[in-house]
């Protein structure tokens, strides 16, 4: 793997999610363990079922496999922060390397938070001065993910349990996983890989849970959702539509019309 892939400093304007670099999925998955630390500015993040505010000096391991949204906000017009990604082959290299204690690790939440600890503010700044056009230069990403992985584990021993746990998402209640995700814009084969099961699998149990087609069950849930926000919230649909899985505004309101014989501005009036 290209250690340019593996630590990312973003800053300025570059931290839109969609397009900061290769490392963070467009379509709102993690896919590996990912240390972040804000610098400067906030973070806005939502797991599908909580929101929760990133500010300058607070850091998180975003778990992997797991969906998550966030977006950025500027303090003193400045933004600033760093991610740091722990592949698979990079952990089992560091775990037969250390032969570290593996226990189990207890919590379910999508961002891991990390405790206060002095080493590593100053680690964040030891890695400044090696970034090159947002990307950490050869030959010190691995160096520096190593000394980081020591950091953490070192103050919480228990992050070994979900590090270094290689194992794919287990078979799910899709009821519970749908319901609390259906805002999320991904692939029905990723949904799928999330609850543990083949497309024809997944497919298959949500017609027997549902009743319906996952795309159907998809777009009229969004739906509801919005007409519950637009109605009781007073929410206005260009506030709304993005969060809810709407790629466009013009599609969003198409759909609402279709479901509900009106428009989401005349149910607003």
């Amino acid at each position: 793997m290209n250690p340019n892939r593996l630590l990312t400093h973003m800053k300025d304007s570059t931290a839109h999610m969609h397009y900061v670099s290769r490392e963070i999925s467009p379509e709102q998955f993690i896919a590996e363990h990912t240390f972040v630390y804000i610098i400067k500015g906030l973070m806005n993040t939502y797991d599908g079922s909580k929101h929760q505010v990133l500010k300058a000096g607070d850091c998180c391991i975003g778990r992997k496999n797991r969906l998550v949204r966030y977006n950025k906000a500027k303090v003193n017009d400045e933004l600033e922060k760093v991610f740091v990604f722990f592949d698979e082959a990079f952990l089992r290299q560091f775990q037969d390397r250390y032969k570290w204690q593996v226990t189990k690790f207890e919590s379910s939440e999508t961002l891991i938070g990390i405790k206060g600890n002095d080493l590593l503010p100053t680690y964040i700044q030891s890695l400044l001065p090696y970034y090159s056009h947002l990307k950490i230069a050869e030959p010190f990403a691995d160096v520096k993910r190593e000394e980081l992985l020591l950091i953490l584990l070192k103050s919480q021993p228990e992050l070994a349990g979900l590090l270094f746990n290689y194992g794919t998402p287990e078979k799910i209640n899709i009821e519970e996983f749908m319901n609390r995700n259906f805002k999320f814009n991904v692939s029905l084969e990723r949904f799928a890989y999330l609850t543990g099961r083949s497309l024809s699998a997944f497919k298959r149990d949500f017609k027997e849970t549902f009743g319906d087609s996952p795309s159907r069950w998809l777009v009229r849930r969004r739906l509801q959702e919005a007409y519950f926000l637009i109605e009781q919230k007073k929410h206005k649909s260009s506030d709304i539509y993005l969060d809810l899985g709407f790629e466009t505004l013009q599609h969003f309101s198409s759909a609402f019309k279709k479901q509900f014989g009106m428009t989401p501005t005349q149910l607003a009036n």
